[in-house]
């Protein structure tokens, strides 16, 4: 739940929009105070072999949420207690995982972060690493306590996905509604692309037309290496050809996600090893909804408790 912010508004380059069907979701939700609204996302689907549209789909079945101004807000404020508390620490990569060298029967991590160089951070009873499968794979294969957690973990696999975000400044709302289709978003079939959304037409954001493209997770894995401008030039020739925008975007960029959508899940909520006190969770453990997130979260902190 990301959200790149520009001079011409901001960008949701991560996770687009998220569905509820967890009832304990939805409860954690009702305490945000109007911070997530829905999102009439106007979606079509059914492409032509050149990405255009030729059909439209049905409305969703289940609502599209979105938080305001960004996809980022909604993890931004239930962090908040803990940056309150000094219980969070940013701009810090954990770069090892070991026995604490004076109670082995607890945890100490190695960090690197700007300007601190390395530390080691000791007394921990329990370790969680909520980040993608990859990292936390490395970093148990780091730990002599923490590999038996590994061979689980082996079968999930994640695709990469790159994003574009354009900007259009001559069209913005309420003089020019918009440029191009009638649509806000669209899943497509062209070999390039997957995803393509309006971003000026989610509630809460700027006047400014902007969409975020999404390639997928096939052009993503063959391109993943590739100079970023060169992706961004085959992305925007994807863009003209879905949407028929001709016009030059005075803002564009490109960004890479590596660890972007799961494709084989890990097929339960999390992973845990109770005799280390060593766990993993995230969205890939079921799927790669914002909901899975959640969820794998929420049922390993019930383990841990």
């Amino acid at each position: 739940m990301a959200t790149h912010d520009s001079e011409f508004g901001g960008f949701d380059h991560g996770a687009q929009y998220f569905t509820v069907r967890d009832a304990r979701f939805r409860e954690a939700l009702a305490t945000t105070s109007g911070l997530v609204r829905p999102w009439s996302a106007n979606t079509v689907r059914i492409l032509d072999e050149l990405g255009r549209v030729v059909a439209s789909s049905l409305p969703p079945k289940e609502a599209h949420w979105v938080a305001t101004p960004g996809m980022n807000a909604l993890v931004q404020q239930w962090a908040q207690p803990l940056a309150a508390a000094g219980s969070l620490q940013l701009d810090t990569e954990v770069i090892r995982l070991e026995a604490d060298k004076l109670h082995p029967e607890r945890w100490q991590l190695q960090t690197e972060g700007p300007g601190t160089g390395g530390r080691v951070h000791s007394g921990f009873d329990t370790v969680v690493l909520a980040v993608p499968v990859s990292q936390a794979k490395a970093l148990l294969l780091n730990s002599k306590q923490g590999k038996a957690l590994v061979p689980e973990l082996a079968g999930v696999s994640v695709a990469p996905c790159w994003s574009l975000m354009l900007a259009f400044p001559q069209a913005q709302q309420p003089t020019l509604s918009h440029l191009g289709p009638h649509w806000n978003a669209a899943r497509s079939t062209h070999h390039r692309i997957t995803w393509l959304a309006r971003e000026s037409s989610k509630p809460g954001r700027g006047p400014i037309e902007r969409w975020t493209v999404q390639a997928s997770p096939e052009w993503s894995r063959r391109h993943l290496e590739d100079d970023a401008e060169r992706v961004k030039a085959k992305l925007l020739k994807a863009f003209t050809e879905v949407t028929g925008i001709r016009a030059t975007p005075p803002h564009a960029e490109v960004h890479r996600w590596r660890h972007a959508q799961t494709i084989e899940p890990l097929g339960k909520t999390h992973a845990w090893n109770a005799k280390s006190r060593i766990g993993a969770c995230g969205d890939w453990c079921l799927g790669h909804r914002v909901e899975d997130g959640f969820v794998s979260g929420l049922e390993m902190a019930l383990e841990i408790c």
